[in-house]
């Protein structure tokens, strides 16, 4: 077995990679400033670029949402993956050959085992669909509308009764009954496991590089105990949370079309894919969340053209339940968001088996807004039968329109309310505004009491600010003993002096190629993304003799900060000094008083 990445190859191969190519490969990179480029942070939703790269230190750092680090930790971002699945990653992509250090245990060769025995699963699986036991499972899907080329096309297989089937085959092919039970595959006992799947049809959930990371099963027994469907549970390789089924096959086409269909159920993504809609994709047991729709908005990119988000919730309570949660995220997607229901609450699963491949088409033209699915949710519990009743049914809406940005969807969407509910659009208008206010006004009381108070910037912690930039850039611009003697002066603003000190404890690194990776390894948190940020920052010089004399002023002034305080503390002990007994001790601060004001007097010029 693979052991950990060595160290060596690590670095070597971070050494060779331009962050700002490999970044600008999944982001729109534009020129900012010498040797720093900027663009639409891909980790959260934005209308203007506050995402930066830089090669020299090699890091990348949003000021919008924090997000940072360096290249690896940006294709673990970007991919959802562990730290060595980057790195390979990387190295494949460069034709970086990695070797490894054998017999080690880590996160790298575990990762890669456990994909590897759910790709041995899966295959398992398959083959016992085949078999006469699997005829169950066929039956089941041939049912359901899906024939052998559908099941080839999606991977189904099926699970058999046995309680040890999949896992002997495991040890067959030689993986462990604790790397079976760390999959998902098997659950332990005190019999040495057993199989979690049985008696089921299994669908394997992969990622965007087909890799199976987990599989959801849905039971066929009477006497199966078990819930309708069970899903892999959360292991190293399987977060439910960040995982769209079907997202393998609809890759290409949800790029091409700018669409993405979201349904509820395997069977449903199915349904669209084998009726001509090959961009649908389904959450795996979860809720749609914000994991997801960052998955979205990566696919869709920031390109101006539109892209659309279909949402097929039935038309239920449960549906509409689902479709206002996602409505509180609207304002997210880099999209319009769309809502699509079946006929007589059918899913798309359903509607295709009863009605054929063009009821699905039909759905899906029928879609409506989202905002207009959640106002007509709204206005619906009414009986707009009386004037008291429509009223009631505006006031119910108006939250939803006035949290609408677009100022012409807002106002559309208050014409129609008013028809809605027949009710005069001067009047709609008058209470979407008084609520607008109020909606304001408890988002600033939420900030005044819950954020933190904003760093008072004055003109010494501006200049704290540019030392440290030029510290975490140019560190070539400082020694060890500057360093030392500038920190112990002090910074005013806590996480300023955090950064500095474990720029301090490291002064014998300054001329480390790795400087910033070595001062990151001493910081967490705020003072990491505060390091980033510094990393980032851009330094007022148009060419390289612009910047060596702006590093020269920032570090004399520093130094002459630094030397005041010295003098200061020289002052204050000469005054404790009793010069008719300690005379000697007195002369020894008067020459290192002389000896300062020698050296201030060389950071002068």
């Amino acid at each position: 077995m693979a052991g950990r990445v060595r160290q060596s190859d690590v670095e070597e191969l971070k050494a060779k990679l331009d962050i700002v190519e490999v970044v600008a490969g999944y982001v729109s990179l534009k020129p900012a400033s010498a040797g720093s480029f900027k663009g639409l942070c891909p980790f959260h939703s934005e209308k203007s670029p506050s995402f930066n790269v830089r090669s020299a230190p090699a890091f990348y750092h949003c000021f919008g949402c924090g997000a940072g680090g360096d290249v690896y930790k940006f294709i673990q971002e970007i991919e959802h993956v562990g730290f060595t699945e980057a790195i390979e990653k990387l190295a494949e992509k460069s034709g970086f050959q990695l070797t490894y250090d054998e017999g080690s245990t880590q996160e790298s060769s575990g990762r890669a085992r456990l994909l590897a025995a759910n790709q041995e699963a899966s295959a398992f699986f398959s083959e016992q669909l085949q078999s006469s036991e699997g005829e169950t499972a066929v039956k089941f899907l041939a049912s359901r509308g899906f024939d052998q080329k559908a099941i080839s096309q999606f991977g189904i297989g099926y699970a058999p009764k046995g309680w040890q089937g999949l896992l002997d085959h495991l040890k067959e092919k030689g993986f462990t009954v604790e790397e079976a039970i760390t999959a998902g595959l098997a659950m332990a006992s005190d019999k040495g496991g057993y199989d979690r799947f049985r008696g089921r049809v299994l669908w394997p959930i992969r990622d965007s590089n087909s890799q199976v990371l987990g599989f959801g099963a849905r039971k066929l027994y009477e006497d199966d105990q078990g819930p309708k469907y069970l899903n892999t549970p959360e292991t190293p390789v399987y977060h439910k949370g960040s995982v769209l089924y079907g997202l393998d096959l609809a890759r290409k086409e949800i790029i091409k079309r700018k669409e993405i269909i979201v349904v509820e159920g395997y069977t449903d993504v199915m349904a669209c894919h084998l009726a001509g809609f090959p961009n649908a994709v389904a959450t795996c047991g979860t809720a749609f969340g914000e994991d997801h729709i960052k998955i979205i908005n990566r696919l869709f990119g920031t390109s101006e053209d539109p892209a659309s988000v279909v949402f097929t919730f039935d038309p239920d309570a449960a549906g509409e339940k689902a479709a206002l949660r996602v409505y509180g995220d609207t304002s997210k997607f880099n999209a319009l968001t769309f809502v699509a229901s079946g006929p007589e609450g059918l899913d798309p699963s359903d509607l295709r088996q009863q009605r054929g491949d063009g009821a699905i088409g039909q759905m899906l033209e029928a879609r409506k807004p989202l905002f207009e699915f959640v106002i007509r949710h709204r206005i619906g519990k009414f009986s707009l039968n009386d004037l008291d009743s429509r009223a009631a049914a505006a006031r119910a809406a108006a939250p939803v329109v006035a949290e609408i940005v677009d100022p012409a969807l807002r106002a559309g969407y208050t014409r129609q309310l008013a028809d809605w509910v027949s009710l005069e659009i001067s009047e709609v208008s008058q209470l979407i505004a008084q609520v607008g206010r109020q909606q304001v006004g408890q988002r600033v009381e939420q900030i005044r009491t819950s954020a933190p108070k904003p760093v008072e910037q004055t003109p010494a912690t501006k200049f704290e600010r540019q030392v440290l930039e030029v510290l975490v850039q140019r560190p070539q611009s400082f020694n060890a003993e500057r360093i030392t003697r500038i920190v112990g002066a002090g910074f005013t603003q806590p996480e300023l002096a955090g950064v500095a000190e474990a720029a301090s404890r490291i002064s014998s690194q300054l001329t480390s190629s790795d400087w910033v990776n070595q001062l990151a390894n001493g910081l967490a948190g705020e003072q990491l993304d505060l390091l980033r940020a510094l990393a980032l920052a851009e330094l007022p010089a148009a060419n390289d003799a612009d910047l060596q004399k702006y590093c020269r002023g920032v570090v004399n002034g520093a130094m002459l900060q630094a030397l005041a305080r010295e003098k200061n503390d020289l002052l204050a002990a000469l005054k404790r000094i009793d010069m008719a007994t300690q005379a000697e001790a007195y002369s020894q601060v008067q020459r290192q008083l002389v000896e300062l004001e020698a050296e201030r007097r060389t950071y002068m010029s």
